[in-house]
């Protein structure tokens, strides 16, 4: 018997592939740096006071980073990533310290540079599709306040405003209703 998804009554596989179609109908990945989404995460870096803030989109065996500060990466595989996890939900998926958590502690991130220890992720969802994450990342253990999740749901928001504005100048995207973007 295959496990459906009952919000959309699709197979876990479907709804993977529509959200990966979804992510490549943005025609966002493998492009170049951008001032627009550097700026919110140079922003995000000293609101949150971490070292290290991305822009990942979560593609089939990578995640792909728009937008980073504090690592010179480009892209890091998918396996394991926090950012899959974070994909998985519609709330901001916190790891307060990996080297404590079962899922994460053996990861090369955590046992090597960049030592991880600290990750929030807010989904970047576009289309109805998680896509990826703003995600912020410190080298120390630490908690993450109910207000700070929400400034770094926010600035997610200001990341999928800033896709679907660069999709609907280059013509890739219809404009779609206000009234998701008052969200």
């Amino acid at each position: 018997m295959t496990t459906l998804d009952l919000r959309n009554n699709i197979t876990p596989a479907a709804r993977e592939a529509a959200r990966l179609h979804c992510l490549r109908r943005q025609q966002i990945l493998d492009t170049a740096p951008s001032q627009a989404f550097d700026a919110i995460s140079r922003a995000a870096a000293r609101h949150f006071d971490v070292p290290i803030v991305l822009v990942s989109l979560v593609d089939a065996n990578r995640q792909w980073f728009k937008s980073c500060v504090g690592i010179d990466a480009c892209e890091s595989d998918r396996t394991n990533s926090f950012c899959s996890y974070a994909i998985q939900t519609n709330d901001v998926f916190v790891v307060e310290d990996a080297r404590q958590d079962p899922r994460f502690k053996d990861h090369g991130m955590v046992t090597a540079e960049p030592y991880i220890r600290f990750y929030a992720g807010a989904p970047i969802n576009v289309d109805g599709y998680n896509i990826g994450t703003f995600c912020i990342i410190d080298h120390k253990p630490r908690p993450l306040s109910p207000e700070q999740q929400a400034d770094l749901t926010r600035m997610a928001t200001l990341v999928r405003r800033q896709i679907k504005l660069d999709a609907r100048m280059a013509g890739r995207d219809p404009v779609s209703s206000v009234t998701q973007d008052q969200k």
